[in-house]
């Protein structure tokens, strides 16, 4: 069994909902397996929270938030307060361009926001363990923010200027200030690019 029945499973409410629906995520066309269906929920979470849930005291204590959309819906900012680190999972995937699941509530025009906010809102962490990448300083996360936020800004001159998908997706260029980042795969610039036109005129 992948989860003993004694073991309690914390997730943000957005997320079990996207576990027992198990929607393809962007960019897939065939839906995955539905697991859960198929064991009887086994392994879905037994406990949810909304904002914030504190579990456990003292050097144990874990601490949990949820700022808004960013990955997915979901995206859970996990706090070990005793350790001063904070694991960001897919919300903070590394110096990169980002995941955008819009099938399970992943936003392209949310994610900057949601980022300021766990910046901005949850105090003394130090290190940052990403999603895809190696640890972070507390720093590197508001420029990601930062990263996010300029992105959305060029899709939105972009179609200002009356620019398709494809043309704002092949003049993009890893800016500047960013050169440190990894080379963008540029489907996935694409498919982000794609999510955000179709939150903002859809």
């Amino acid at each position: 069994m992948a989860f003993a029945g004694t073991v309690e499973f914390v997730a943000h409410e957005v997320t079990k909902s996207n576990m027992e629906a198990m929607r393809p995520y962007t960019g897939r066309t065939e839906p995955p397996v539905n697991v859960f269906a198929a064991t009887n929920g086994h392994g879905l979470p037994t406990r949810t929270f909304s904002d914030r849930l504190s579990i456990g005291t003292g050097s144990d204590q874990v601490d949990l938030y949820h700022f808004g959309r960013a990955h997915t819906g979901g995206d859970a900012w996990v706090v070990f307060p005793a350790l001063r680190t904070l694991h960001a999972g897919d919300a903070f995937l590394g110096k990169r361009v980002p995941f955008l699941d819009a099938e399970n509530g992943g936003s392209g025009v949310a994610i900057p926001d949601t980022l300021q906010r766990a910046h901005d809102e949850i105090r003394n962490v130090d290190t940052i363990i990403t999603g895809h990448s190696t640890q972070m300083a507390w720093s590197d996360l508001n420029e990601w923010a930062a990263f996010n936020r300029d992105f959305l800004a060029m899709v939105r001159q972009g179609r200002e200027a009356g620019r398709s998908v494809e043309e704002i997706a092949n003049a993009w260029t890893i800016p500047s200030q960013y050169a440190d980042y990894d080379a963008p795969n540029m489907e996935s610039v694409r498919r982000n690019i794609q999510v955000i036109v179709d939150e903002l005129e859809n």
